[in-house]
């Protein structure tokens, strides 16, 4: 089932952050060695500051208690380095503690900046450092915290692309805590932003909304109205567009959206078309199981496509979710997928068919 795994095609457009619940998911469902997994892990954690969490998969990996003189300087480097922000960053930081001082904020910035000028000697010198220091903390896997500080930092910052920046973070940060709801609310923050906001090339808005679209499966297949929403956002016409050009691997989320809507979508007709389209560059069990019921109308290769999707959808990360019931473990988006699957290839076939077999 490797061959159906979009995991290298998804996580270059992910936070690194992002990527180890990825890594968690094919570790637990075995389908690559322990050991090419906890390599790609050590990979990804060098270029962060989670440090300890790197060391201990160090251990596991070479069976050691010993750890590299390299990884032990990082640490310390690390905590240094965590100091010196916190110090830079405390004015403000203890001003934000000061639930007196923080009514004093208005809904005008450049009223606010100017009162913690005067009154507070806070000046853009602490209000960097407090991005700084919030990005830090991201960096070291303390997302509630960064999730704050981002949240406080914006509410000061003047500066559009560093707004942009710590949005980004901040959505990160709630989708790593599993903050559903917020997490939805930032991605329409940003979505906003990223539609209307004039960017020094369209190929970099195009970039923008491709990021958006993956980072948006995390909460789309986690939050209730998710599968609705899903086809909300990726169905407009610029983000089908952007799919379509670089991203044509997402058309399989899209297509189990469909698939488990009760609600057949006037829009479900010029999807189909889509999978056509895009089958040259983009196909799995789940496009063609489409494309056999309402394409070719081949209801026996559909059925043969089922079984496939059944495995697609165990192994996929977005998809693939257990729940845990008592002492059984269920995957609720696969019976929903596969008894809405069968009713697809019925109807289908009583349309075609001026009489059926009762048998």
């Amino acid at each position: 089932m490797a061959e159906y795994d979009l995991t290298p095609r998804i996580a270059p457009n992910l936070d690194r952050h992002l990527v180890f619940p990825l890594l968690e998911f094919l570790q637990e469902r075995q389908m690559y060695p322990d050991e090419q997994i906890l390599k790609s892990k050590i990979e990804l954690l060098n270029k962060t500051n989670m440090v300890d969490y790197a060391m201990d998969i160090h251990k596991s990996l070479y069976h050691t208690e010993d750890v590299p003189q390299d990884m032990v300087e990082r640490r310390v480097e690390v905590v240094a380095r965590l100091k010196a922000l916190e110090e830079s960053a405390a004015p403000l930081v203890n001003f934000l503690q000061n639930a007196a001082a923080v009514q004093e904020l208005r809904a005008d910035k450049q009223y606010n900046l100017q009162m913690l000028h005067e009154r507070y000697q806070i000046g853009p010198q602490q209000i960097e450092a407090l991005y700084q220091y919030a990005k830090f903390q991201f960096e070291c896997g303390n997302y509630s915290g960064a999730a704050d500080y981002l949240y406080q930092y914006r509410a000061l910052c003047t500066n559009s692309d560093r707004s942009l920046s710590a949005l980004w973070g901040k959505l990160a940060a709630e989708i790593l805590m599993q903050n559903w709801d917020i997490a939805l609310e930032e991605l329409n923050r940003l979505k906003e932003i990223i539609d209307s906001k004039s960017f020094s090339s369209p190929m970099n808005q195009v970039q923008n909304r491709i990021w958006l679209m993956h980072w948006s499966l995390f909460i789309f297949f986690n939050h209730d109205n998710g599968r609705t929403q899903i086809i909300d956002l990726f169905n407009q016409d610029k983000y089908l567009n952007a799919i379509q050009t670089n991203a044509p691997h997402l058309v399989r989320y899209l297509a189990t959206a469909f698939i488990v809507n009760k609600r057949r979508r006037p829009q479900f007709k010029d999807f189909i078309n889509v999978i056509q389209q895009e089958q040259n560059s983009y196909k799995d069990p789940i496009t063609e199981f489409l494309t056999c019921v309402y394409v070719n109308y081949d209801f026996d290769g559909a059925q043969k496509k089922m079984r496939e999707c059944e495995e697609v959808i165990l192994n996929d990360p977005f998809l693939g979710k257990r729940v845990e019931e008592g002492n059984f473990s269920t995957v609720p988006l696969r019976d929903e997928f596969l008894e809405n699957a069968r009713l697809f290839i019925f109807e289908t076939y009583c349309r075609i068919h001026q009489r059926i077999d009762m048998g």
